[in-house]
């Protein structure tokens, strides 16, 4: 039974760890100057069960959470591959290279890449509070 749990740990540890986004340090530009909320979900094109996982639960959330703002075009969710012209322009931008979720508003940039790996298969309430913290204090 040990080895079942310190395998499956292993097993987690990796998938976070070859998942997770980085965004490199220079400077980005935001996409939009405006008061809106852009919600970003960079991917590659070869992609584990959790990135879609991460994807997923993310786009529910928004969809879920804010369906007047994004009918109204003030947040928005859009998931962009990095491997294509448009993700990858868009990616740099941003300042993004690899597998991330990012909130942008202006130019400001949250990322909560750690988060959603971490918690959108296992504990999604909990991505769910931390999506809904994150954007409210943008539109406040």
């Amino acid at each position: 039974m040990r080895k079942i749990i310190l395998t499956s740990f292993a097993l987690l540890t990796i998938t976070i760890i070859s998942c997770t986004g980085q965004t490199n340090q220079k400077p980005a530009e935001a996409i939009s100057k405006n008061e809106d909320v852009a919600v970003y979900y960079f991917h590659l094109t070869i992609r584990c069960e959790a990135c879609k996982t991460v994807e997923a639960e993310a786009r529910k959330n928004i969809e879920m959470l804010y369906p007047d703002q994004i009918k109204a075009g003030k947040i928005s969710f859009t998931a962009l591959n990095l491997e294509e012209a448009t993700g990858r322009s868009i990616g740099e931008k941003l300042g993004v290279n690899s597998q991330t979720l990012l909130i942008v508003k202006g130019d400001q940039k949250i990322n909560i890449t750690n988060e959603g790996f971490l918690y959108a298969g296992s504990k999604p309430l909990k991505f769910t509070e931390i999506i809904k913290s994150k954007i409210d204090a943008l539109i406040k």
